[in-house]
């Protein structure tokens, strides 16, 4: 008898919410202590700079007031788990977009604030089944939003890494949702149940064709931590560089994921 099929993850439309505006904010908070000379300092994006990339993260709110200007959808055709491959086709006018943004924006805060606003006041007209037309296809307004989180993630990790010195924080609860819908990502690109991929403390997920573990310790484990699960899903780190650097664990001859990685970038 073939394996029950597994039910889509749940989240919670609220904590989600909380989660994107915690994130933001703790995005907002780093922005005004930036110096004109921080602004400048290149990042780990081609050639973005910290402007451009802090332009770019007011994106991840301003997309949503974006897509429900358009005409709703008639019935939802999209998978939450494929959004992080359809995005990835959009990579080149994401760039440009950025570019664009920080040149129309030399007040970073002020832009911020007014995208914040628009989110705030869009989630609160809507009601999270409302279908929006992404790049995955139709999806539901409260799924699209768990989706922000590894944008906001993503890419306050970016900032982190680009300039000395800077730490904002991570939302536990963004954190949480952006690594469980990467991990679920990369379970919907290799079905299988050969490999277990664990990274504690927020998601397990079986993955890639071959024969099914059902009890005691799986012949086929990767384990890493969540920031650099989503260094990897996004192309930020690659697989080779991770085992070097004893970032990643893997042992079982299916526990080399460097094929089906990254899974967006």
């Amino acid at each position: 008898m073939p394996p029950a099929k597994k039910r889509p993850r749940s989240y919670d439309p609220a904590k989600t919410r909380a989660a994107v505006l915690a994130q933001f904010g703790g995005v907002r908070d780093a922005v005004r202590t930036l110096t004109p000379e921080q602004l400048a300092l290149p990042t780990r994006l081609g050639d973005w700079t910290v402007r451009d990339l802090v332009a770019h993260t007011g994106t991840a709110l301003a997309a949503v007031s974006r897509l429900l200007a358009e005409p709703e959808p008639p019935k939802q055709d999209g998978r939450l788990v494929d959004w992080p491959a359809a995005i990835a086709a959009d990579a080149p006018a994401i760039a440009d977009t950025a570019r664009h943004l920080a040149e129309q924006h030399p007040d970073l805060d002020t832009h911020l604030a007014d995208v914040e606003r628009r989110f705030i006041a869009d989630l609160d007209a809507h009601p999270g089944t409302r279908l929006l037309p992404t790049s995955a296809g139709a999806l539901p307004l409260a799924d699209y939003v768990v989706t922000r989180t590894v944008e906001l993630v993503v890419h306050t990790d970016d900032l982190n890494a680009a300039v000395p010195g800077l730490d904002i924080p991570y939302d536990r609860q963004a954190l949480a949702a952006a690594t469980r819908l990467l991990a679920d990502a990369l379970a919907a690109k290799a079905p299988g149940g050969s490999t277990e991929v664990r990274i504690p403390p927020y998601a397990v997920v079986q993955c890639v064709e071959g024969p099914r573990h059902t009890r005691g310790t799986p012949p086929n484990v990767v384990e890493t931590d969540p920031l650099t699960w989503l260094r990897l899903a996004t192309g930020r780190l690659t697989w080779q560089e991770a085992v070097t650097n004893t970032e990643v664990s893997a042992s079982g001859e299916r526990a080399d994921l460097e094929k089906l990685l990254p899974l967006m970038s």
